[in-house]
């Protein structure tokens, strides 16, 4: 099916933190690509965000209210919870009263709300499912959505998919981005690089281990989400060749990651995707990462970095190591044939075809 019309569509942002913020993590960076994407097409797009969100893609209303805690703390069977005064639903809520002005929502936030709303508007919603499988009761309203309203699931990679029952029923997208903003660096200097949330599920721990065992000085970036997870790394790695380099927007980010030998992908959990991997290999960066999840589908072991099992840091040392058989050029190029903005709005406009098509519009 190919989309023949321009779409109203109105892009629906994460409820953990605002956007430019970095608590929302990867979510940032994809609704922006997405929005990003769609407005080159020549859709109407506007985004619902916290209060205090920045995007430069499209116009962003900004909603007042208490953020919502993340779910990747919480265990199986973690209760649905939500702050008095939510930004969640004060973001539904919204859009809920200005529905009849578009053709489309997307919903970005993996919170259990927005899916249980699903059946109560008139207006189509689909719903771009940012983590794999980490409560029950998401899973379950996940699963209610799929079965009621097919084709309405979207995901960044078949492993995230796999992490539920309902798996194969859902449209698996991908990522991409705006690859003018990243520049091509062939002559990395000695240092390696490590780019997420500071909390335990990211694993920063194994690569400074690395980075001890190899004393080749390791950069942190990203936002600091858990002040005691940090201390209790450092203690435990004192000689390790470690900075921490704060948060930084991707005009910067990129630069500096540029210049790195190496990414080091450490997740001790099933990372949905891996928008970071992408940034790196436009910059020609190669990736070392565990077989865990999303990167396991975008490095091509061997060519653009190296694959190592779960949890191994001694196979990290040993991918450091072989770190001259990768040519950056075959990085970057991977980055240009399989991520662009340009191969994200095709798959986007399809799903989103399919979507309509579902609800008779």
């Amino acid at each position: 099916m190919t989309l023949h019309r321009p779409l109203r569509l109105l892009l629906l942002s994460t409820s953990v933190g605002a956007l430019g913020s970095g608590l929302g993590g990867g979510v940032e960076l994809t609704l922006h690509n997405i929005a990003k994407a769609l407005v080159s097409r020549q859709h109407t797009v506007k985004i619902v965000a916290p209060e205090g969100s920045v995007c430069d893609a499209a116009p962003v209303v900004e909603i007042e209210g208490a953020l919502q805690t993340t779910a990747q703390s919480e265990g199986r069977e973690a209760p649905i919870s939500m702050p008095g005064q939510a930004v969640l639903a004060n973001m539904w809520t919204y859009a809920r009263q200005i529905q009849d002005e578009y053709d489309l929502l997307v919903n970005f936030a993996y919170d259990w709300l927005p899916f249980y709303l699903t059946s109560f508007f008139d207006c189509p919603i689909a719903h771009l499912v940012s983590m794999g499988s980490l409560t029950d009761a998401m899973d379950g309203v996940i699963g209610q959505t799929i079965a009621q309203f097919p084709d309405s699931i979207g995901v960044h990679s078949r492993a995230q998919a796999d992490t539920f029952a309902f798996g194969a029923q859902c449209h698996v997208l991908g990522n991409g981005f705006d690859l003018s903003l990243y520049d091509f660096c062939s002559q990395p200097e000695r240092s390696l690089a490590w780019v997420g949330r500071l909390a335990p599920e990211k694993g920063l721990e194994d690569a400074v281990a690395a980075a001890q065992a190899t004393q080749i000085p390791l950069k942190i970036w990203g936002v600091m989400q858990d002040h005691a997870y940090w201390q209790e790394i450092q203690q435990r790695y004192p000689m390790a060749p470690i900075s921490y380099e704060g948060f930084l927007p991707t005009a910067q980010l990129q630069k500096a990651l540029g210049k790195c030998q190496a990414l080091i992908m450490t997740p001790h959990w099933v990372e949905a995707f891996g928008n970071v991997a992408i940034e790196a290999l436009a910059c020609g960066v190669p990736v070392i990462a565990y077989r865990r999840g999303g990167p396991t589908e975008i490095v091509q072991h061997g060519r653009t970095g190296w694959l190592v099992e779960p949890d191994d840091i001694v196979g990290l040392i040993d991918a450091i190591a072989h770190l001259e058989g990768i040519d950056r050029h075959t990085c970057r190029q991977q980055a240009e044939a399989e991520y662009s903005l340009e191969a994200m709005g095709d798959r986007l406009e399809q799903w989103f075809t399919t979507v309509l098509a579902q609800s008779g519009r």
